[in-house]
């Protein structure tokens, strides 16, 4: 392996994390609105949108290994990476429009769009975020840079969730006025083009500098022998899933529990008192005195509640990120992450706890978890990384997409899990869009999705990071060890 000693600049970083902002623009639509969209707004049987969103996303979790292998063996002057970002822009917004359009098909037309619109998205968000993902592991050789970048990256992971899960419900009701499955078309047209902007920008700033000595290539074998044999890559891919089956099911859910389970008048109650309403005032206020459109927020309680409860929650993840990594510099990545998602997990588990009124301590208990799992977000993609690294120092052999593939097999399969999760307990437990109010079995069944069953993953993943083997001491000496192997080797080049 050769690689140059460099330092990434600010704007690489930058430019870097852009694509992962364009990505999750769509990526944290289909976690938290998908099964809304499907059962609100397209009006597909919860059971239906339940097969669509498992079945569809264990297709494109399967093409993940593929994908993988295609990308270690791309061979191209930009690189092995950048240029599948370059060329699935493109189709991504594209297909991502039509995975959020509403044509007026019969009831198995529109299963049938569903599923095929939802495998075609899932298809090339893995041909555009597997290599985007492998990037970062050849960026730099540096793992405390990788720490920095991974920070970089999930500010704008969170910048694109504060979009969808504070600010998507009113712009879907601006764009589409008042009319949902127009508002999600319009939305997601908006949503492709700066996507496509983005994508092109990561493409034109980044470089890959981590390369494989010539005669250290391997076959597809070889790359599977080495991934069964890794010990840290197996518990990473078990702990990926186990993180986005909570992710999934508690943000597709919590758009229910607003709806149906909090008291809507006690929300109303609290949006006043902490002087939100006022707020929104005052901003049209001075917009309209400027000659300008006033913001129009949601005017029901329960989705202003919902979108102010995230975008609570999102910022104290954002504050928690810059917290991550001088944790992670001084205690290692592998302590910090189990200590922090633990403490996250414990205020999920707060839910169950709450009766309808206690709006405040929702969203107190949003807000703590929100920071220690902010914590953890750059550090789950570092360490897969390092994965990449001690897979080389291993067998001598670097495989860093087919490792990277792996862990989003393990995303896109928790994200279907916990995806058809909403849906099927939705649907376990009664659930009817067209009824005005649920019963009391199917309120229960959202309130133990929230906070009992999202948390049980949670804490399968803090008992995974404990098996870890890959802590402060071992990230050091594989670093060094790799810096002398590949110096070695770029010496006995120029000779």
């Amino acid at each position: 392996m050769q690689t140059e000693v460099h330092k990434l600049s600010v704007t690489e970083k930058i430019g870097y994390s852009l694509g992962d902002l364009a990505a999750n623009l769509i990526f944290q639509t289909l976690m938290t609105f998908l099964a809304f969209f499907y059962t609100d707004v397209y009006q597909i049987p919860p059971a239906a949108a339940a097969t669509i969103i498992f079945t569809g996303g264990l297709i494109g979790a399967c093409f993940n290994p593929i994908m993988g292998i295609i990308a270690d063996r791309t061979q191209t002057r930009w690189g092995k990476f950048r240029p599948w970002i370059l060329w699935t822009s493109i189709p991504f917004g594209v297909i991502a429009l039509l995975a959020f359009s509403t044509p007026d098909f019969g009831p198995d037309g529109k299963i049938i769009y569903a599923f095929i619109t939802y495998v075609l998205l899932v298809l090339v968000y893995s041909a555009n975020n597997l290599p985007y993902s492998a990037l970062s592991g050849v960026l730099t050789g540096s793992m405390a840079d990788r720490n920095s970048l991974s920070a970089y990256r999930f500010v704008a992971v969170m910048v694109a969730q504060f979009i969808i899960q504070a600010l998507l419900l009113p712009l879907v009701l601006i764009l589409g006025d008042g009319d949902k499955a127009v508002g999600f078309e319009n939305t997601m047209t908006l949503f492709a083009w700066v996507g496509i902007v983005f994508f092109l920008i990561t493409f034109i700033t980044t470089k890959e500098r981590v390369k494989t000595i010539s005669g250290q290539t391997s076959s597809i074998r070889q790359d599977v022998s080495d991934l069964l044999k890794n010990r840290p890559w197996l518990i990473m891919l078990i702990l990926t899933v186990l993180v986005f089956i909570t992710l999934a099911l508690k943000g597709g859910m919590y758009i229910f529990y607003f709806e149906n389970y909090l008291s809507e008048q006690q929300v109303a109650v609290f949006l006043e008192d902490i002087g939100f309403n006022s707020f929104i005032l005052a901003l049209n206020s001075g917009l309209t005195s400027m000659g300008l459109t006033e913001f129009l927020w949601p005017k029901d309680a329960a989705t202003s509640g919902f979108s102010l409860f995230n975008a609570g929650g999102i910022i104290c993840m954002i504050i928690g990120i810059g917290f991550s990594k001088p944790l992670a510099d001084r205690f290692g990545k592998r302590d910090v992450f189990a200590v922090a998602l633990f403490i996250s997990t414990l205020f999920i588990l707060a839910f169950y706890l709450f009766p309808s009124d206690a709006i405040g301590m929702v969203f107190l208990s949003q807000i703590l978890h929100g920071f220690f799992y902010g914590i953890t977000i750059p550090l789950l993609w570092a360490m897969i990384a390092d994965v990449a690294d001690y897979s080389e120092w291993k067998n001598n052999r670097r495989a860093t997409a087919i490792i990277f593939s792996a862990m989003i097999f393990g995303l896109k399969l928790g994200l279907s899990i916990g995806g058809a999760l909403v849906a099927g307990i939705l649907a376990q437990v009664g659930y009817d869009a067209q009824l005005a109010a649920q019963s009391p079995e199917t309120i229960h069944g959202i309130k133990l999705s929230v906070s009992l069953y999202a948390s049980l993953p949670f804490l399968l993943g803090v008992g995974c990071v404990c098996l870890y083997e890959i802590n402060k001491h071992k990230e050091t000496q594989i670093e060094q060890a790799l810096n002398e192997r590949r110096s070695a080797a770029g010496l006995a080049q120029v000779e």
